[in-house]
């Protein structure tokens, strides 16, 4: 039978909704700013749909610098990245689940006690460079391959995987990293895409340790780029920098080109969420049951 919805839920329904839209309404704000004219937005008459669309600030963006090259460094930064921080996260996860394993509170006890002490700046960047890993990918995914918090989150949700399943597998002479592969992680599907897309997350939007450990223009990530350009790009040098990019003048102002920036910085990454939705809430669920 289906349950009739009463005051208390059509409230909550009425709060989420208002939340979601305050969430969504300053993203499709800048869209349509990008996608505006700049006779609109002198006369400030921007709407919910731009009346005359306009391509003359993505004409600027991708004209400005070498944005193109900052994409492919942000999204190999990306990919290595995730990679990275996915096997080093359930490599350290699966032994920690383990009941067996000698000196396990030892080791869980060191992790905790990271999560709230770091090298700090100065010592960390001294070891990236006497590691030879300035300019380069390596800088910038090495340092954090390991993140506590997604630990205990793959530990738990190890943890809430029944032990029949495993010792059923060493019964039939399965070795502990063929169990790990064959049988854990098949079943752990939806941690895992939670963890890689919060990594994608992190790597596409991190700037700062790029501009600590990046000095060569060519490596440098989107964020970085962004950042220089909006910096950069001002009101007084608009026309100058205007023509150098091939972009139309009459039709571009400081506040398109802002929001054409954020558009071409979050897009592809948010793209992502529709197709992980579905292991991320499930993933998220199970992994904060069992400690």
């Amino acid at each position: 039978m289906k349950k009739k919805t009463n005051l208390f839920d059509w409230i909550i329904i009425i709060l989420i909704s208002f939340f979601c839209l305050t969430i969504l309404y300053p993203v499709w704000n800048q869209i349509v700013l990008s996608f505006s004219s700049a006779s609109e937005m002198r006369t400030l008459q921007i709407s919910m749909w731009p009346e005359k669309w306009s391509l003359e600030a993505y004409k600027f963006i991708f004209g400005f610098g070498n944005i193109g090259r900052a994409y492919f460094n942000t999204i190999l930064r990306t990919i290595v990245g995730t990679l990275m921080i996915v096997s080093v996260t359930v490599l350290a996860a699966y032994p920690l689940s383990r009941k067996d394993l000698p000196f396990r509170g030892f080791f869980i006890t060191i992790f905790v006690i990271a999560m709230f002490v770091s090298g700090g700046m100065i010592p960390s960047y001294l070891l990236v460079k006497n590691l030879g890993l300035l300019n380069s990918v390596w800088a910038l995914v090495l340092p954090n391959a390991l993140n506590v918090t997604y630990v205990i989150i793959v530990r738990n949700f190890f943890l809430s995987i029944s032990p029949s399943i495993e010792e059923s597998a060493i019964m039939d002479g399965a070795s502990p990293f063929q169990i790990l592969l064959k049988i854990i992680l098949p079943l752990s599907k939806p941690i895992i895409v939670t963890i890689a897309l919060w990594a994608a997350v992190y790597h596409w939007n991190e700037w700062f340790m790029a501009q600590i450990y990046i000095q060569d223009q060519n490596l440098d990530v989107l964020q970085t780029v962004v950042r220089k350009m909006l910096m950069n790009v001002d009101a007084s040098r608009m026309d100058t920098q205007i023509a150098s990019t091939g972009a139309n003048a009459s039709e571009l102002l400081l506040a398109n080109v802002r929001a054409a920036t954020v558009v071409v910085s979050i897009g592809p990454i948010v793209l992502l969420y529709p197709f992980a939705q579905k292991y991320f809430i499930q993933g998220l669920q199970l992994g904060a049951v069992k400690g």
